[in-house]
Formats: structure tokens, sequence, C-alpha cells
């Protein structure tokens, strides 16, 4: 691993970072210190480190919720990694908007229903780790964190690795909506601080539409906001993300109705 001389350095793109790591452990600071170490001049943006543990789905729909607002040629730093040390591969893959870096295990790939990769290489260039040798329990310290420093220096995608077929990447098992003149049949795709149920219907499929939201023999109205309806009630709306939502005003949803990710849902046209 080798210092980005401030002679050659072009411009330097923007680093955001996303973990399972939690803010306790020191893990977080550990990877910013490698990545300043190469180049002491990147900005680095938290996006969070509050992933829970390994909760791939949860990582995904929030780097595929956040990648929108970050400017052109960001790189983007995800590491839940569950699989760390096995045969999965580690990879690099630029898009038209940024870069993605992190583990082949499905959380890159909600970005890539956005902006979809135009390459990507599996990361086998140990020039650009921090060490050759690396720990077979910390990629984002030993693999992750610098090639993101070097790739945000300006060193080109090629040079990191072995470049893989795009359709060879690992997608995330969650099944799309089934759309008919009558209904939606979706899944709940993520759950927030608040306890709101995040499916993954779009807002564009319900536009100019009255609809409802069915669980099992529950109804459950749309509204435009959490105040339309009396505190401790349910209601479903499409919130600041794009994707319709459950929601109780003033409570938690998710305790209420005792969903998880990839519980079936339905939407009803009235």
């Amino acid at each position: 691993m080798a210092l980005i001389p401030m002679t050659k350095q072009p411009k330097t793109r923007a680093i955001a970072i996303l973990t399972d790591f939690g803010q306790e452990d020191g893990y977080v600071g550990i990877m910013k210190g490698v990545m300043a170490a190469i180049n002491p001049h990147i900005p680095t943006i938290d996006l969070t480190h509050d992933i829970p543990p390994q909760q791939i789905w949860a990582a995904r729909f929030c780097l595929m919720n956040a990648y929108p607002y970050f400017p052109k040629d960001t790189v983007f730093l995800a590491v839940v990694d569950p699989g760390v040390g096995s045969q999965r591969r580690s990879l690099a893959i630029e898009c038209s908007q940024g870069y993605l870096v992190g583990p082949d295990n499905g959380l890159l790939s909600g970005i890539l229903t956005q902006d979809p990769a135009i390459k990507a290489v599996s990361l086998t260039n140990s020039d650009y780790w921090r060490v050759p040798d690396v720990s077979l329990t910390f990629h984002g310290r030993d693999i992750f964190a610098p090639v993101a420093a070097y790739l945000a220096s300006g060193v080109t995608l090629e040079a990191l690795g072995d470049s893989i077929p795009i359709n060879s990447l690992v997608d995330f098992p969650l099944e799309p909506p089934h759309i008919t003149e009558k209904k939606i049949e979706g899944a709940i795709q993520y759950v927030d601080h608040f306890g709101n149920l995040i499916t993954n219907i779009s807002s564009c499929q319900v536009r100019d539409k009255n609809w409802s939201i069915t669980i099992d023999d529950r109804m459950i109205k749309s509204g435009l906001t959490y105040s339309d309806v009396a505190q401790g009630e349910m209601i479903t709306l499409i919130g600041s993300h794009g994707w319709l939502e459950i929601a109780m005003n003033g409570g938690n949803a998710q305790e209420q109705l005792q969903l998880e990710w990839g519980n079936k849902i339905t939407v009803i046209f009235q």
C-alpha cells in the first residue's frame, strides 16, 4: 500500500461509507485511517454504520435509497459481509453516476437497478490491498478501504483486478411485485428506525389510483401524511424514498404488525 503522491494526485472523488460495524469497536475509524494513509485529502461521508448485523437486505435498501443524492463519481464503500473470508468475490463496479466497492453478496444490487453496471472487476490485484496477506475476518480494512481510496484518487477500475461479466453479479432474492388490473402483490423490503415498513412497490405503480393495503385479512387505508389518521392508527402512504410504506401515527408499525423483510403484502385498487 502506497501513499498517492500529491504532485501527481488528480481531483479526488468523495467516498460514502456504509457498514454494519456500529460505532463502539473502532472498526470504522480503522478503515478511515487506512484510506487517509493512502490519500488524506479524500472527503468521506458516513452514510450509516448502524445496519443491523449481517442484514444485507437493509444495507441494499439504504444504499439504493441514498445513491441519487450524492455527487457524480462518488465511490460507495459498503461492507456488510457475513461471507467474509469465504469464496465470495470482492468487487469494484463502475456505473454511469458512481463507483461501488464491496462484497459480491447482493448488497450492491439495489443501486444497479437504478444505474446499471458499465463494468465490474474482481479485486485480485494485491498491489491495491493494504497488505498481501489479508485478514480473513476484516476485508473492510485490508481490501475494500484501500481499494476505495485508490479508486477515489484516480486509479482505474481495470488496474484493481480481473474483469468479470456483469450478468454474473449476485442479485438479492426479493421477487419483484406482481401487478394485475385490480391489485399488486409485493413484499416488505426494509424496516426503518421508526418501525415503518417499506414495501417494494413504487409510487409510479399506484399513481392516479385509489388504493389500500391488505395484510392477511386486515385492510390499511392510504393517505398522504402520517397525521391523516389519529394517534395509534395505521396508515399506508408514499414515503420520501418513493416507495409505499406502512406506518403507525406516533407508533411502531413493525411491532404492531410483526412483519419483517420478505413478508407479503397486497395493494388493492378501489
